[in-house]
């Protein structure tokens, strides 16, 4: 079986795959200094909880943006599975998409990765916008090459900033406004529709210039914790893909099979 490790700012997400289909998945917050007997002993864990052991893995894939986590990450995939991890982007694990971008060095490994995973599924103009720590809107053409995009706060950032910004601002939670009113009568309705409202505004004005920039119709693919709340109160959306970043790391670790 695959282990797939996505390091994110905030989690790292690993995931037990057989072939392409996801068998367990469990989160744990990113921290590059925890070691890898720490993640051995959680994972263990975890892995006999679903009926699985750590003996059952056999290959490791990670993609991370936090350079800091890959080593203990690496010492994690050599001394408890027994086996090399292989790292996305790095050899022998090539992306095998072009990146039409003036610094391709500088993109980080989710969004190639989704951009891999969201081509295999949808072969046509494409929108990711993947809800993380920042939210970030890409663009891959019918070829399936990495166009570019755009990087904006996540929404938690944006409501975290504001609050300690704010010394009279209470703490809310991110959630949809009790109605569509966006004309509030306490503070902290005001702060839900400015949160969330505006974030909505904010994702169908930019996905609507992505859009007229591209000149083609484009299908909007949504992943991330926080896509689904947001399906629920736009239509900009024409798919969510929960696990997109899991899938774009299966498909890399076959690819690698076929170049040994």
């Amino acid at each position: 079986m695959l282990l797939a490790i996505d390091a994110g700012n905030t989690n790292v997400v690993f995931a037990l795959l057989e072939g392409r289909e996801i068998r367990a998945r469990w989160r744990i917050a990113t921290d590059p200094r925890r070691t890898a007997d720490e993640y051995a002993v959680w994972l263990n864990q975890l892995l006999m909880l679903e009926g699985y052991r750590i003996a059952d893995v056999e290959a490791v894939i990670i993609a991370t943006v936090v350079p800091r986590a890959l080593h203990n990450l690496q010492v994690l995939a050599d001394k408890y599975f027994r086996t090399t991890a292989l790292v996305a982007g790095q050899a022998p694990v090539e992306w095998g998409i072009a990146l039409d971008v003036a610094e391709p060095a500088s993109v980080g490994a989710d969004r190639v990765v989704n951009a891999i995973a969201a081509h295999h599924l949808y072969q046509e103009d494409l929108i990711v916008i993947d809800f993380g720590t920042a939210t970030t809107f890409d663009v891959i053409d019918y070829h399936g090459a990495y166009k570019g995009g755009i990087i904006a706060p996540g929404i938690n950032l944006s409501l975290d900033a504001l609050v300690a910004a704010a010394a009279k601002l209470p703490k809310i939670a991110i959630a949809p406004p009790e109605n569509r009113s966006v004309i509030g009568r306490t503070t902290e309705a005001q702060m839900h529709i400015g949160v969330f409202w505006g974030y909505v505004a904010m994702m169908e004005g930019l996905v609507a210039r992505m859009r007229a920039e591209i000149g083609r119709p484009a299908k909007v693919i949504a992943t991330g914790g926080l896509a689904v709340l947001f399906d629920d109160n736009s239509d900009i959306f024409d798919a969510i893909a929960p696990d997109l970043t899991i899938q774009g790391l299966a498909l890399l670790y076959e690819r690698s099979l076929k170049t040994e």
